[in-house]
């Protein structure tokens, strides 16, 4: 696949377009990513400029290697070795169902594999009514996810996204990518883990449509919480970067932050947990040799990448920035190539949606 990424730090949109779009010639698909204020009219600029382009946009604070600004403009661009089609799913707040034939349309159009092809997304809420819509419409194709929740604009104002130029809210924005000269891997990485000693607890009490528990083990879920690692309920939430709620899988551990609290000692989550589901109180560990491990997986899978599309949880970017880390991280991932990305306030990848997360695609 071949590609070029284009940054600018211009606050002017036509000159930061000139900017980040300089020796990008004829892409057949683009990502933008770029700050809420400007993304719609950046998006019809690029359209504009490149009418024959696939393109898909995004708002927030985004990362070029180790530069990262919540007011840049960020162009990724396909130039070459890859077919892509972009496409909109729309109403996710209600019935986004209605647009699988989209992504059967974009399927049937980029004609991929699960080895070859990805699609990426960035929605705007509703995550979970989301990954089900996408994997009704890729079914049994292994077509692998990556994607990331929308964030980063003004309470006053309305998450939106943008694809080929146009502006969506409660929408999600995809692009299937196939590279026609190599592969496609997914990689998620998660910094935290199960705590020996711990119980492992179940789910008795939600509410799905505010994506609130309010019962554990038929009991208060703050005060479980705050039982179980000896801190005030009130401290509960202030205690997420350290120790997050995690759903339990078999082996597998998706990460459900905790996000506010609610009477009588429930809490909102920013993942859905549903009753039934096995949950436990997850502990940090050693990031650093956690990242190490990614690279080093990323590499023994594709030696030499071309691109590497990442979305970091806003949880990851508030712990790592806290901890003077963050940088670190953007230059340890731009080691293995070309690396763009932005922070999301919540991850998808494949089937799942998760919080706390990295989730990277990686090009061969």
């Amino acid at each position: 696949m071949q590609s070029k990424v284009g940054y600018s730090m211009n606050r002017d949109v036509r000159a930061a377009v000139e900017e980040a779009t300089g020796g990008i010639t004829d892409p057949i698909g683009l990502i933008i990513m770029t700050d809420h204020d400007r993304l719609q009219d950046i998006s019809a600029l690029l359209k504009k400029k490149y009418p024959n382009a696939q393109s898909i946009g995004v708002s927030g604070t985004n990362y070029y290697n180790a530069q990262s600004s919540d007011h840049n403009l960020i162009v990724t661009a396909f130039t070459g070795e890859a077919v892509v089609h972009a496409g909109v799913v729309r109403n996710l707040s209600t019935c986004p169902a209605v647009d699988v034939v989209n992504i059967k349309e974009s399927m049937s159009i980029v004609n991929g594999n699960r080895d070859n092809t990805i699609l990426i997304e960035y929605c705007t809420n509703d995550e979970e009514r989301l990954t089900t819509t996408i994997n009704m419409a890729l079914g049994d194709s292994g077509i692998h996810v990556v994607g990331g929740t929308e964030l980063g604009y003004a309470a006053t104002a309305t998450a939106a996204v943008t694809v080929n130029g146009q502006l969506y809210p409660d929408a999600c924005a995809y692009m299937l990518i196939k590279n026609t000269n190599g592969r496609v891997k997914v990689y998620s990485e998660n910094i935290y883990g199960p705590m020996e000693g711990h119980p492992t607890h179940i789910v008795t009490k939600v509410d799905l449509a505010k994506k609130a528990v309010y019962e554990i083990d038929h009991k208060p879920i703050a005060e479980v919480y705050s039982q179980e690692m000896g801190v005030p309920v009130d401290k509960v939430i202030a205690n997420t970067l350290e120790h997050p709620f995690g759903r339990l899988v078999e082996d597998k551990v998706f990460i459900a932050s905790q996000k506010d609290p609610l009477p009588k000692g429930g809490l909102t989550f920013y993942k859905r947990l549903n009753i039934n589901d096995s949950v436990s109180i997850l502990k940090l560990n050693d990031f650093d040799a956690i990242n190490k491990a990614t690279r080093e997986k990323i590499l023994g899978d594709i030696p030499n990448p071309k691109l590497l599309i990442s979305v970091n949880c806003i949880y990851r970017y508030l712990l790592f920035t806290g901890n003077g880390y963050y940088n670190t991280l953007l230059s340890n991932m731009a080691t293995l190539g070309p690396s763009v990305g932005n922070i999301g306030g919540g991850e998808q990848f494949d089937n799942q949606h998760v919080n706390q997360t990295m989730v990277v695609a990686v090009f061969e």
